[in-house]
């Protein structure tokens, strides 16, 4: 007998086995399921988290620095340290500009929230960003219309705003908002740009409800008393690192630091956040392999007491089918399958049920379950079957036919 027809005949009979003990073959799965389930919810959470948080952090940009007062992810007693920092200067932006040679682009930002009024309608807690021309360069901005302030117009302070996608829905719902006379803070200006949208971060808010001004603008509504951030694109095929230096350099010669003396600010970049959501993804990602290998060793445990059972059932059939020639790896084959064919079954029901639980957990986080998940999911249940089940089917492939034929 080839193995090909020793393996169709394991088939047939673990199937029929099976079937004919369905309610005990549901209720061992039950563990697998478990563990399927939670496996596949897991990695499709943190599949959907990762794929947030990279399009959430995008615009940051990979090559571009923060040069702030905070440093960002800073803990503890730290905190004191960076709020007794002096404020950053809107005009640091122009001595690195002329000055540094690894950088393409600077431009300051300074922002603060308040009412953008249109008519009678009104768009509350909006991020007004004071900024320079070199903002929307910096920052890649893309327009659904309109442009963003040019050199001229931002050195001489004009009244004129670029707007983010919330901001036009809200205050423009059934016009175009280009050359429209918007009041911030009572001051009027004309829009003359459209950000294209940017999303939410994490979903936890918006960055589209943005207005951005001349930084001149921006103190003249909310006063000069704040500290800018100062945004740096490292020029092409620069070294970040070997521009981060330079900013810094050039940082301690604008604030008057002595080479004893410790950085008064920070050089910020989006492997802050990076760093940190990786760490939290190994840390969700642990706690969630306890939970499924803690599912899996206690569904795995149940289908090997259950096969046990079904050997120590189905004896006499053992040594019936050895008595008429079946070899060991035949009834080795037989056990192995019937305990892969629970868990198989087992990983399919646990992926059944994944799929609209992960649609419901998608309302609380966002979540994405490609194939590979799935794939993963079957994998595992067919290695538990394996595993459950080889010492059942080496303990039935090994009985003595005489034995077993005699057994009651």
């Amino acid at each position: 007998m080839t193995f090909g027809t020793e393996f169709k005949e394991g088939l047939v009979l673990s199937f029929a086995a099976l079937m004919a003990n369905k309610g005990r073959a549901v209720l061992t799965m039950l563990g697998i399921i478990i563990g399927i389930v939670s496996v596949t919810l897991m990695g499709a959470a943190i599949e959907g988290l990762t794929r947030e948080f990279n399009k959430s952090f995008a615009f940051m940009g990979a090559d571009v620095l923060y040069v702030d007062k905070w440093q960002w992810g800073f803990g503890g007693g730290e905190w004191w340290k960076y709020r007794n920092r002096k404020p950053l200067k809107a005009e640091y932006a122009d001595r690195i500009r002329e000055e540094a040679t690894l950088v393409a682009a600077v431009a300051p930002e300074a922002d603060r929230n308040a009412k953008v009024r249109y008519g009678n309608k009104v768009a509350n807690n909006v991020d007004i960003d004071g900024t320079t021309s070199d903002y929307a360069y910096v920052t890649s901005m893309s327009f659904d219309g309109g442009r963003f302030f040019g050199e001229e117009e931002s050195r001489g302070s004009r009244p004129i705003a670029v707007i983010g996608r919330d901001v036009a829905n809200l205050l423009f719902p059934n016009q175009d908002p280009l050359g429209k006379m918007i009041r911030i803070n009572g001051l009027p200006f004309r829009v003359i740009g459209i950000r294209s949208t940017q999303g939410s971060v994490l979903g936890l808010f918006s960055l589209d409800n943005v207005v951005y001004v001349p930084i001149g603008q921006f103190e003249k509504i909310f006063g000069s008393r704040f500290s800018a951030t100062i945004s740096v694109r490292a020029a092409e095929d620069v070294d970040l690192d070997n521009a981060k230096e330079e900013v810094r350099g050039l940082m301690r010669k604008i604030r008057g630091l002595s080479p004893g003396e410790e950085d008064d600010f920070s050089i910020n970049q989006q492997t802050a956040f990076t760093n940190a959501f990786d760490q939290m993804i190994l840390y969700v990602g642990a706690i969630g392999l306890f939970v499924t290998a803690l599912s899996l060793f206690v569904g795995g445990i149940g289908i090997m007491n259950i096969m046990f059972v079904s050997v120590t059932e189905r004896t006499k059939e053992i040594g019936i089918r050895k008595a008429l020639g079946a070899r060991r790896r035949t009834i080795l084959m037989q056990f192995l399958t019937e305990a892969t064919l629970i868990c198989l079954g087992g990983g399919i029901l646990g992926l059944a049920f994944s799929y609209p639980l992960s649609e419901l957990l998608d309302n609380f986080l966002p979540t994405a379950m490609p194939i590979s998940i799935a794939v993963t999911g079957i994998i595992i249940s067919l290695v538990v079957g394996v595993v459950s089940g080889i010492v059942p089917a080496l303990r039935a492939s090994k009985l003595d036919p005489v034995e077993a034929l005699r057994y009651e």
